[in-house]
């Protein structure tokens, strides 16, 4: 099977938490039946919707989530990144945490390499740079104190939030669909 015939074996796979997520997985089915494109090929928006993979690296000790404060789009948000032509989105997620935070990929039992969570986001930023990021969010299995080297030409920051933190910030400093996976993982 194509590497695209698995992406829409695992949107097909997710369970919807709410009607806004059954309408982004509706919306990403249509979309992967309607093209034969869903990579990034040239930066930043080319083409849109483009597929990317999120991760949360998740301490089970507490519920904590690791975010990073993202340069580019001003927001705390999931580490992540481009899912690269041909690749499949949990390899993209083993990739980009070692590019990002310079640990290894440990998947969290339950969903394992499958993705939880799926959103689809206009993106921040410049008009000419904004654009549609199809989002596959997974979990991974982490601890508050693992060392980590972020990335800084990406980051500004990195933290450690409880879910209580999360549902107490300010919604304008977050990804948007971030409260809602939180209480997928809750569930």
């Amino acid at each position: 099977m194509r590497v695209e015939g698995e992406i829409r074996a695992l949107v097909e796979a997710i369970a919807p938490l709410d009607d806004l997520e059954a309408a982004h997985r509706a919306e990403c089915l249509d979309w992967l039946a309607r093209t034969d494109d869903i990579f990034r090929r040239a930066k930043p928006r080319t083409p849109s919707p483009h597929l990317v993979a999120y991760f949360l690296l998740r301490d089970a000790t507490d519920g904590g989530v690791l975010l990073v404060d993202h340069r580019k789009a001003g927001l705390w948000l999931p580490t992540g990144g481009h899912v690269e032509p041909g690749e499949h989105p949990a390899e993209t997620v083993r990739r980009e945490v070692v590019e990002e935070l310079g640990v290894p990929a440990v998947y969290a039992a339950g969903p394992g390499e499958r993705p939880l969570f799926l959103t689809v986001t206009p993106t921040a930023g410049p008009a000419e740079d904004r654009h549609v990021d199809v989002s596959l969010w997974f979990v991974l299995d982490g601890r508050r104190d693992q060392p980590l080297t972020p990335d800084p030409g990406e980051f500004r920051g990195v933290r450690w939030w409880t879910p209580a933190a999360v549902a107490e910030a300010d919604p304008r400093t977050l990804d948007p669909h971030l409260p809602r996976m939180m209480a997928k993982l809750a569930t």
